[in-house]
C-alpha cells in the first residue's frame, strides 16, 4: 500500500509541476533547457536532504550502507545509461521541449502512457517479470485512451445551446 500513496503522490508532483513548467515555458520568456537546468540545480539539495535523512536518521533498510561496495560493471552501467542518461536525461529533455511547443493536456498524456507501455514490454522482454492478458489488455486500453485523448482536438462550445421547452 505504501507503494502506491508514493506512486500517487509522485503522479500529483509531477502533474502540478509540469503544468507550472509549461506555463514558464509558455510565457516565452526563458526555454526548456533552461527551465530543466534550474528544476534540477533546485532538485539536487531537496534529493540530498532526502537521502541524508533515509541513510543516516531514518536509517531506511531500503538504503542499504554499504551499497558501493556491492556496485558490478553491470550495474554502473544500467545505473549510467538507462537511469541517469536515458531517464535523467534525454527522456526530460525531450518532454521539456515537448511542452513548450504543445500543450500540455496532449503532451503529458502521451509520454506518461508511452512510458509504462514500455516498462510493461521490457519487463516482460528483459527481465522476465510475467505478461499477463489482464497486462497486455491494460496497455492497449491505455494506449486507445491517450489516442483519444490526444487526438484532433473538439472544443466543447463555451456556451450550451439554449433549450427550449414548449
Amino acid at each position: 500500500m505504501k507503494a502506491i500513496l508514493f506512486a500517487i503522490a509522485a503522479g500529483l508532483f509531477w502533474g502540478v509541476g509540469e503544468v507550472a513548467a509549461r506555463s514558464i515555458l509558455h510565457s516565452k520568456t526563458i526555454g526548456p533547457l533552461t527551465v530543466l537546468l534550474l528544476r534540477t540545480l533546485i532538485a539536487v539539495p531537496v534529493i540530498a536532504l532526502a537521502w541524508t535523512i533515509a541513510m543516516y536518521v531514518a536509517k531506511s533498510p531500503a538504503e542499504p550502507r554499504d551499497w558501493s561496495a556491492h556496485m558490478t560493471t553491470g550495474l554502473w552501467t544500467k545505473l549510467i545509461l538507462g537511469s541517469g542518461i536515458s531517464a535523467g536525461a534525454l527522456a526530460i529533455i525531450c518532454f521539456y521541449i515537448a511542452i513548450s511547443l504543445g500543450e500540455i493536456s496532449r503532451i503529458k498524456p502521451i509520454a506518461f502512457a508511452i512510458a509504462p507501455a514500455t516498462a510493461v514490454l521490457l519487463g516482460w522482454l528483459l527481465l522476465g517479470e510475467a505478461m499477463t492478458m489482464r497486462k497486455a489488455g491494460a496497455v492497449v486500453l491505455i494506449l486507445a485512451g491517450v489516442v483519444l485523448l490526444t487526438g484532433a482536438p473538439k472544443t466543447l462550445p463555451t456556451e450550451l445551446p439554449k433549450m427550449h421547452l414548449d
